[in-house]
């Protein structure tokens, strides 16, 4: 049976730059390397591939003791660039530029106590809100939030303020329902050539600027959202023909632009903009790390969203 490592997005961290010819040439087709394995996440609007190596079943135990245990500096980066990574997908899954942001903050008088305070808040809101989808015969409510605490530089307090993205798409009524707050802020989610990439990593963000407790995720969720369609391949380019052999891997993880091309020529309804190609080596283990992540053209956007109407 042929070894795969399940954090192999972790081991590989060394950009191509950072290694001579010879040395990620060498590494590309190492004898240990078995096959490479071609992985496709669908989410939304975005498009992720990734292509990685597969191992010979003698080098296992060689890999795991030399990939080991991370450092909690390390660990906890790599919680946080995975977080990031799901944080992203569920958003591109689940909403589109119909749907809204809102921003909802406290009046003096209602400023929650503690974290547990604050959740209560917004998930009294949330029911609130979905009383009144319910009445009205509207579609499920689909939401993310995150909880954001920050000081007062000139009063040391510490005040909370909400962050939701909801496919309830009446801002007025939206606003209506939150009765804590002065400051209200509702916007229509906007795309750009990353998607809703920034929006993702702002709820992602890392949890030391947040009052959490202790074990607390940092975001929130609805249970009824759609999970990003994941799909493996061995020997090819999910659906399409393109064969993923060693030679192949070898190609694409020595030039960039033919990765951008190859991909762009087999998911055809999809682009890479800039900075969407990244190719990884590893200082643990041989073989290369292809990841690619394309956006649907805006031409597919608007004929997806016109056939969904």
């Amino acid at each position: 049976m042929p070894y795969s490592l399940s954090n192999y997005e972790d081991v590989f961290s060394l950009p191509y730059e950072q290694l001579s010819i010879d040395d990620y040439l060498e590494s590309i087709r190492h004898k240990d390397i078995f096959r490479y394995r071609a992985k496709l996440v669908r989410a939304g609007d975005v498009l992720e591939v990734e292509i990685y190596p597969v191992w010979r079943e003698n080098k296992a135990a060689e890999i795991r003791t030399k990939t080991g245990n991370p450092t909690r500096a390390v660990q906890k980066n790599l919680n946080r660039e995975n977080t990031r990574k799901h944080v992203s997908r569920l958003v591109h899954a689940n909403f589109t530029n119909k749907d809204i942001w809102c921003t909802f903050d406290y009046r003096h008088e209602h400023t929650p106590a503690d974290a547990k305070d604050a959740q209560k808040d917004i998930q009294n809101y949330i029911r609130r809100l979905r009383g009144y989808i319910k009445k009205n015969g509207l579609p499920d409510l689909k939401y993310i939030y995150v909880t954001e605490w920050a000081v007062n530089e000139e009063t040391g307090e510490t005040y909370a303020h909400h962050h939701i993205i909801m496919n309830f798409r009446d801002r007025d009524i939206a606003e209506k329902f939150w009765t804590k707050g002065f400051r209200l802020q509702s916007r229509r989610l906007e795309s750009d050539d990353y998607g809703l990439e920034g929006l993702a990593r702002y709820i992602a963000k890392p949890e030391t600027k947040r009052k959490n407790r202790k074990g607390q995720k940092t975001y929130a969720n609805s249970t009824n959202l759609t999970q990003p369609d994941i799909v493996c391949s061995e020997y090819r380019l999910p659906g399409t023909n393109y064969r993923m052999s060693k030679k192949r891997a070898m190609e694409l993880a020595t030039n960039e632009n033919v990765v951008r091309q190859v991909l762009e020529e087999y998911y055809s309804n999809h682009t890479i903009p800039a900075g969407g190609v990244k190719i990884k080596f590893s200082q643990y283990v041989s073989g290369a790390y292809i990841y690619a992540r394309m956006m649907r053209k805006p031409t597919q956007r608007k004929r997806k969203e016109r056939s969904s109407e």
